[in-house]
């Protein structure tokens, strides 16, 4: 059993995934803060890839980042560096489609954040930068590790983009998705249920550190005196 599709796969989604966890975590911050018509549309934009379907993303990203297109094109004739159909495309696909995921979670963390904590703070004339680094991502981490943790398994198993921007090459860029595909379009079933069940034990390790980060989100019931 080659286990490159594995490799690879988590390759694609833990790169993805470290460059989309602060980008997701300061757009949320900063959005938040915008007035709110502003604060709808950019909500909108910023939330489109988790609504659309990956084959969807998949071909606007290959509008844009195809050989033949303005900046696959560029890359291509100044650094001789194709950005369709190789292993790292997979990074553009995944990070596209889980970004929604790492932002609507972080905001959803800085929303349930006590403001009067930082009110405080800025009373006893603690910096903005001291105030978020310390006092509110503290608050919040719990939030935004579960939002990562959700981000690294979604990357982990998606098929749609990533299969339009990498293609599928044995031992290049085959992931796990792609492979059980075409391993079922071979008509080998026995090895296609050997990488299901790869996958249903990551995802089943995945959830259950979702689910523990979420119930140390939980406020402890303080015991009543007698």
């Amino acid at each position: 059993m080659d286990w490159f599709p594995l490799y690879n796969s988590i390759r694609i989604a833990a790169i993805s995934t470290a460059l989309i966890f602060f980008l997701g975590i300061f757009s949320a911050y900063y959005i938040a803060r915008t007035p709110r018509v502003v604060k709808g549309v950019m909500d909108v934009i910023l939330t489109l890839p988790l609504v659309l379907p990956p084959t969807v993303v998949g071909y606007l990203l290959l509008r844009v980042l195809g050989p033949k297109r303005p900046v696959g094109q560029w890359f291509l004739d100044l650094f001789g560096l194709k950005l369709t159909m190789t292993w790292w495309a997979g990074i553009f696909a995944t990070a596209v489609v889980i970004f929604p995921l790492m932002y609507r979670t972080a905001r959803g963390a800085f929303e349930s954040f006590d403001e009067t904590l930082a009110y405080s703070a800025k009373t006893l004339g603690l910096s903005n930068r001291y105030i978020f680094w310390r006092i509110r991502m503290p608050c919040c981490r719990q939030g935004i590790l579960a939002g990562a943790v959700l981000s690294f398994a979604r990357a982990l198993g998606e098929y749609g983009a990533t299969s339009m921007l990498c293609g599928y090459t044995p031992g290049r860029t085959a992931t796990i998705s792609t492979t059980v595909y075409q391993l079922w379009r071979t008509n080998d079933d026995g090895l296609a249920v050997r990488w299901v069940l790869v996958n249903l034990a990551i995802s089943f390790v995945v959830l259950l550190a979702v689910n523990m980060l979420e119930r140390k989100r939980l406020p402890v019931p303080k015991k009543g005196g007698s």
